[in-house]
This record gives C-alpha cells, structure tokens and sequence, in this order.
C-alpha cells in the first residue's frame, strides 16, 4: 500500500504492513494506521478495519515508506496530564543505558519569508516529542530541543559523543541520527 511520497506526507496518514500484539497475546499482521495524538490503531486485513486502543495493545510494528525502516511502539503507562497514568504509543527509539521514546505530533509553525514578500506564513510540521524511560517504569518528557540538551543528558561522555556527531555528520535535531548517537553512548 505504497503511495507517491511528498515532503509534506506524514507516516501516519498512510496505511503500513506490519502487525500488532493484543495484552490477550494474539498477533494480528495486516495493513496499520496509527495515530498517535489520539492512541489509536487501525488494522486492515481483506474487506474489514479493526480499531484498537492503546488500552488493548502491548505493541505494534510497520515497515515505514516515508523512512524505508521499521518502527516499533509501545503501549505504556503515561500521565499525560495530572497524576492519572493511562496507555499511551510511544515509539521506541532506541533502548539502553538511555532508553529513548518518541511522540509525533503536528503543529502549525511560523515562519518569516524574505524570499519572494515581507512576512511570514504558517505550514504544518511534524514535531517529534522526546520521552526517557527510567529503569524504574517511569516515563518522562525529555524537554532538551538543543544540542547541549542532549550532551548535558550524557555529561560524562559529552566530548566524546560530540566528536562522534560531528564525525559522523549527525544532527541533534533529526530523530534517526539522535537515535545514533544515543546508541553510540549506550554501546559504553
């Protein structure tokens, strides 16, 4: 179920290939559609879609087009807001000494334009929402959105895993490459 790609597609407006475990155990493979603003899943098999909650579901898998990878989510846990903690999707970014967790979201952003007229216009964007997970279950944000966000998180290694970004051409602001050099500070 590929579709033509274009810059402004978002992974989950498209249908996936992938399956998903149930808490009951049963595996379901099939066609995926998520969203993970309202933790919903949808699953298509033949002629019927089935709706799943992340109440239902430990975790799901689809092989993404827009990346070409596969993702893995996680059914957890989270207070999105008070003390009330609920299954929420996260995506597992990378697991370790630091195990990183992700949430898409969409936001209208602003920008200023010199290009062709004086002002400014909004677009959507994907923003990706960053989330540690504690080895005692806990979850939570991770608020860091700069570089040295994410070398304080690493502190004794922090010239080390500067070198290896700057090495690598790794950017602290695009989801796989932080995912890498996560990795790289886990591998100690």
């Amino acid at each position: 179920c590929t579709l033509g790609l274009s810059a402004q597609d978002f992974a989950f407006e498209y249908w996936h290939e992938g399956k998903l475990v149930l808490e009951t155990g049963d595996t379901i493979r099939g066609y995926l559609k998520y969203n993970l603003q309202t933790d919903v899943l949808q699953v298509k098999n033949t002629s019927t879609i089935d709706t799943y909650t992340a109440r239902n579901t430990l975790y799901f898998e689809i092989f993404d087009q827009t990346v070409k990878r596969y993702r893995q989510f996680y059914s957890l846990p989270f207070a999105t807001s008070g003390a009330y903690k609920a299954p929420v999707f996260f995506e597992l970014v990378e697991e370790g000494k630091i195990t990183l967790l992700c949430r898409e979201a969409v936001e209208y952003r602003t920008y200023s334009s010199s290009f062709y007229y004086y002002g400014s216009y909004s677009r959507l964007v994907l923003v990706n929402k960053y989330f540690l997970l504690k080895e005692s279950g806990d979850i939570e944000a991770f608020l860091g959105t700069r570089r040295n966000d994410w070398l304080d998180l690493m502190q004794n290694r922090a010239d080390e895993i500067q070198r290896y970004a700057r090495t690598n051409r790794l950017d602290f602001d695009e989801k796989y490459d932080i995912a890498k050099i996560v990795a790289y500070y886990n591998s100690f």
